[in-house]
């Protein structure tokens, strides 16, 4: 019931647009991605970790650092859910589901569909269908394009069935031009960046897999909104033999894969049955002919073993993937966080010390840090790290709850009212959010800039309540 409530959010907000509304400026599409985006993060299952995300835009950042210059900042997400799927909503936002990142075996292939998916926001084919739809209802649109974000199964296609009935058909499906001209920006793009562009073939030779074992079941969204993955293998396939004729291949570069199976395993753990990773993990180990697969495998086993409460295991699967990647930095924070979650706060914080000296970029250490120096006492140091990760997140969540804890052990009730409202704003819950921002935005007692901020957020609201 509840995932039907966004779309019938999105069905009262543009049944009230007029017709003309529906030719897309670039900023009615921005409009349309950040009224959806708050919907969304109500609704789904975000995974929010630092780490995962950092990860995931930073590859979706490699691809648009190819692409150029774009009319949206663009922000990648992972959602929890076992359907194969992913999802290119207005305005840049892209949705990963853990599924799909199941699938995937290598950083190349994920690459591949980053860059398809972006190349579907490049071309604009959603805000030309809507453009080209104007006879179509705005409202029956946009409810199928929350229906294949949130990924219920059967909401879009009954839609579609219910609008066709009234006269009113808009099919979000993307067309054959469609799915060519993103997968020829996709390979263009990847033989720029010196990627192996046969991790296109690969990634739709999985689809082919994945349509004939779903022939008489549910066919997963991924599969209804891209469709025709044999005609598509064709045409890439036919692109890479052309290079080879015409001497027109690069010299690709060999991924290193480690930040993606690194990424995988912190993903599945969080998405998937433990003891079914487990079985994985350990199959690898005795099988995995790739040894960066087989070494990789003792992280999801370390992993598997530190949510176990088995500290001393966990460190020993974690010194095998050290021992082959000696220079990785985020390695000494996974050992960090074992230490920590089992009360070993000392050595936790020297080695977080020394890994945010080295990478002051990443998150991750300097999450997990705050979090040692707030368990010691020392808040001023806390609220510091918090404050650069809120300069380089904004929307993530859990870094005000933190903020908010700070100021209400200070005694500083109106600003941890501040960010508590900040923190219910990006998990969507908008009733908590309005109540601590609504007094936040009256509170004298704090500076003014916050006040303005609350006020800020306060209308953003409104427009959502409105749906405008």
């Amino acid at each position: 019931m509840r995932f039907r409530l966004v779309a019938v959010f999105v069905l009262c907000w543009y049944v009230l647009l007029p017709i003309q509304a529906l030719a897309l400026s670039i900023g009615d599409e921005r409009k349309i991605g950040e009224h959806l985006l708050y919907s969304i993060r109500r609704e789904l299952p975000i995974l929010d970790d630092p780490d995962i995300s950092q990860y995931i835009n930073t590859l979706g950042n490699k691809v648009l650092q190819t692409v150029g210059p774009q009319h949206f900042d663009y922000h990648f997400y992972v959602v929890k859910s076992k359907q194969f799927n992913a999802f290119a909503a207005p305005a840049g936002l892209v949705f990963f589901y853990s599924g799909m990142i199941e699938t995937v075996q290598n950083e190349d292939q994920l690459l591949s569909v980053i860059a398809h998916e972006i190349g579907h926001v490049v071309s604009r084919h959603i805000a030309q269908r809507m453009e080209k739809n104007t006879v179509v209802g705005a409202a029956s649109l946009l409810l199928a394009i929350a229906g294949l974000a949130i990924g219920v199964p059967g909401l879009s296609p009954g839609i579609m069935m219910g609008s066709m009935a009234a006269g009113q058909a808009a099919n979000l499906q993307y067309s054959r031009e469609d799915e060519e001209q993103a997968d020829r920006l996709s390979y263009g793009w990847m033989r720029q960046m010196r990627r192996d562009p046969q991790s296109l073939v690969d990634m739709l030779r999985a689809m082919r897999r994945i349509t004939r074992y779903s022939m008489g079941s549910e066919v997963p969204q991924y599969l209804l909104t891209h469709p025709n993955p044999e005609t598509r293998l064709g045409y890439v396939q036919s692109m890479i033999e052309g290079d080879r004729l015409n001497n027109r291949q690069v010299g690709y570069t060999k991924t290193d894969n480690f930040a993606f199976l690194r990424f995988r395993y912190r993903v599945l753990i969080q998405a998937i049955d433990n003891e079914k990773l487990r079985v994985y993990c350990t199959n690898l180990l005795s099988s995995a002919t790739d040894s960066e697969q087989r070494i990789m495998a003792h992280f999801g086993l370390a992993m598997l073993a530190a949510h176990d409460r088995k500290p001393e295991e966990a460190l020993e699967h974690l010194a095998q993937v050290q021992a082959r990647y000696p220079d990785r930095n985020i390695l000494n924070i996974d050992r960090a966080v074992i230490f920590m979650e089992n009360g070993r706060y000392e050595e936790a914080r020297i080695i977080l010390e020394n890994a945010v000296r080295q990478d002051p970029s990443d998150m991750y250490g300097m999450y997990n840090l705050a979090m040692i120096e707030s368990m010691r006492g020392n808040s001023s140091r806390a609220e510091q790290l918090l404050q650069r990760m809120a300069a380089a997140m904004p929307e993530y969540p859990q870094l005000y709850f933190e903020l908010g804890r700070i100021e209400a052990n200070r005694g500083g009730e109106g600003m941890a009212g501040f960010y508590l409202g900040k923190y219910n704003l990006y998990r969507g819950r908008e009733k908590l959010a309005r109540q601590y921002l609504r007094r936040a935005s009256k509170d004298i007692s704090i500076q003014e800039k916050y006040r303005n901020e609350a006020k800020v957020m306060l209308d953003k609201l409104k427009e959502l309540e409105k749906g405008i």
